[in-house]
């Protein structure tokens, strides 16, 4: 898969994958005045144009990248893991995505809902399967 951000300036390229999912934790909601629609790799994307990023340490666990030329919210990666989470909206070239799952389901607001039959997981159901892998989030 090929995708960019708005400005084009950086590019990411990563496997094929075909499903998404929708986290709708505060964070993310407040970074991009919606839940987040995403893309999990389990691997570091080949990013080139890393000169136009800024990397935000997030929370003490995770970091978030954005192009500081146009604004584009491009991933969220947990530190101790390979997991990179891509904004959606960076691909537009896969037509045949499916819509997976939602987390931090208990988080989300009232004024919207999706139609979409997804698995949805609470903020503890998610902490509770970061934890099998070792990962010890922080509210």
């Amino acid at each position: 898969m090929k995708g960019h951000c708005l400005c084009g300036n950086v590019t990411i390229e990563l496997e094929d994958i075909n499903t998404f999912e929708a986290c709708h934790c505060t964070m993310c909601r407040r970074w991009g005045s919606g839940p987040l629609m995403a893309i999990h790799s389990h691997s570091k994307p080949d990013i080139k144009g890393e000169e136009s990023m800024t990397i935000y340490p997030s929370s003490a666990w995770a970091e978030r990248a954005f192009c500081h030329k146009c604004g584009t919210n491009l991933y969220y990666h947990q530190l101790s893991s390979e997991t990179y989470v891509l904004s959606l909206g960076l691909f537009q070239e896969n037509p045949n995505l499916t819509f997976e799952s939602q987390i931090f389901i208990d988080r989300k607001p009232d004024y919207y809902e999706f139609a979409n039959d997804t698995v949805n997981l609470t903020q503890q159901q998610l902490f509770d399967k970061f934890a099998e892998k070792g990962i010890r989030p922080k509210d």
